[in-house]
């Protein structure tokens, strides 16, 4: 079977299903730190829609960002091609929308080619820099600086390429770019631009360059939406065929999509995204932020334990499943969205799709892998939620105060692998259970003196609320908490999850 490439393209040898736009002779516009799955399916999808209507007319270099990457090898060899599948339900419909995307002009691996990276710091052409290298990316790292090789994070790259640029083109003002990073890293921007000034004081850059990084180049604040699963290896003999070519870098999304960029009217003119179509928001990203993290992040963590311990594996098997699906839907309807400050309307119509993204049965979003890091994920998405609730109702929520007690015995654990990583049972089965060192320890002690009989179910649950280190207060002393919580754990050890929820949605609905 032929691999995909230009040759390929210029053959003919597409099926007539497949959309494709030839961008080969676009200049390079864009420098991207990171070649992963996300970014290919979100930003360098966009740069194809804006480029094929002529809004833009330019392309991207993609910088790998780790010493082991495996993409750029495989973007080279396919000339920057992959294959792009919008999958799901759009407007209650399923749609399945195939797409070479051809924005990536090339991929440069700077531990080997680090003088190609330099070279591109020269190029007038270049306007924006995009990133997206995980939460981890995003960080500090204290290490040297020699002007001929790569150095080994993200914004020190990231430093050393604008700094190169600087002396090349001798501080023109003009010659300031746009850095706009996809990490989801509240204050993604602001924490970037102060990392590279941190980094440019460690390696002794001069006063003027820090402040041509200050005055001439834009940093921008962002909030990522869109669920990219990637690579199906599970089903990629069958897309192959479909498609009667090879691809090594195909790749599967939602076909919802939300980007907001804060920004200026010079950065959004120069990158028409909304004139192509695209849901794209200029402005304070704040109220999306809170908005995406409310209504689609935490029923995410509200489900995550509540679905597996039911019996499930995948958020569209929650959904499919109607006792857990009222769960669901109760819980954003009458406990999430009245205590989210956005319009009406606006809030409404982003739950009604999340609902939808929910529904999509080609995304097998994983509960296990929303469990992830569980008791900072319901710090920082439920827990202010459930505090505005109770200031303002002088209540307990049911649903969100038994997702916790769901959670707690989702954490039960059989066995200690580490400090941070237990072993859970579901009957036979064994899943794992990987958090913060401090959520190990008061989990898995707790669970050891509940079953060596040295504790009640309400002093367990006691301890953990009280541990302001996971919370960052005392739960404890919300009136009527520790019983609430206590009295729903009991009966999930006791009797399960699905007849426990049954008692708690029945005094709700």
């Amino acid at each position: 079977m032929k691999r995909l490439n230009r040759e390929l393209i210029a053959h003919n040898n597409l099926p007539a299903f497949v959309d494709r736009f030839d961008q080969e002779n676009l200049p390079e516009k864009v420098v991207q730190f990171g070649e992963g799955n996300f970014l290919r399916g979100f930003v360098d999808w966009m740069i194809q829609q804006v480029n094929k209507q002529g809004l833009f007319n330019g392309r991207i270099v993609a910088i790998q960002p780790t010493p082991h990457g495996k993409v750029v090898p495989k973007l080279n060899e396919q000339d920057g091609l992959y294959t792009f599948l919008l999958q799901g339900i759009e407007d209650g419909e399923k749609i399945e929308k195939y797409e070479v995307v051809s924005s990536i002009s090339r991929g440069i691996n700077p531990y080997e080619n680090w003088d190609e990276v330099l070279t591109l710091a020269e190029s007038e052409t270049i306007e924006f820099v995009f990133s997206n290298t995980t939460e981890a990316g995003l960080t500090y790292t204290k290490e040297t600086y020699s002007p001929n090789v790569s150095p080994l994070s993200f914004p020190g790259k990231l430093a050393a390429f604008l700094h190169h640029r600087f002396r090349n083109q001798n501080g023109n003002p003009a010659a300031g770019l746009t850095m706009i990073p996809c990490e989801l890293v509240e204050g993604n921007g602001d924490l970037l631009k102060e990392i590279i000034l941190k980094i440019s004081d460690d390696w002794g850059f001069d006063e003027d360059f820090k402040a041509w990084v200050k005055k001439h180049n834009h940093f921008c604040n962002t909030l990522v939406d869109r669920i990219v699963p990637g690579y199906p290896k599970d089903n990629i003999e069958r897309y192959q065929e479909k498609l009667g070519y090879k691809d090594q870098l195909f790749g599967v999304g939602e076909p919802y999509h939300l980007f907001a960029i804060e920004a200026d009217s010079t950065v959004s003119k120069s990158l028409p995204f909304e004139q192509a179509g695209l849901n794209v928001k200029w402005g304070d990203v704040t109220p999306y932020r809170d908005l995406k993290v409310s209504i689609l992040n935490a029923p995410h963590t509200m489900m995550f334990s509540v679905g597996y311990s039911a019996g499930l594996n995948t958020v569209y098997e929650v959904m499919e499943d109607s006792q857990l699906f009222q769960f669901v839907q109760t819980a954003i309807e009458q406990e999430i969205l009245p205590v989210v400050p956005f319009d009406e309307r606006e809030k409404r119509q982003f739950a009604n799709s999340v609902i939808e993204r929910f529904k999509n049965p080609f995304v097998k979003h994983s509960l296990n892998d929303l469990g992830l890091n569980a008791f900072s994920k319901f710090k920082t998405r439920v827990l202010p939620l459930l505090s505005i609730w109770i200031d303002e109702k002088q209540e307990i929520p049911p649903f969100m105060s038994f997702s916790l007690a769901a959670l707690l015995a989702y954490y039960r654990p059989k066995t200690i692998i580490n400090e941070e990583q237990m072993i859970g049972t579901r009957g036979v089965e064994e899943y794992s259970i990987r958090d913060s060192k401090e959520a190990i320890r008061v989990m898995s002690e707790g669970w050891d003196m509940y079953n060596n009989k040295k504790q009640t179910i309400e002093q367990l649950v006691q301890t953990v609320l009280r541990q302001e280190v996971l919370w960052g207060r005392d739960l404890s002393k919300i009136e009527g908490f520790t019983q609430k919580v206590s009295s729903d754990l009991e009966e999930i050890v006791h009797s399960g999850v699905r007849n426990t929820l049954n008692k708690v949605a029945w005094k709700v609905v």
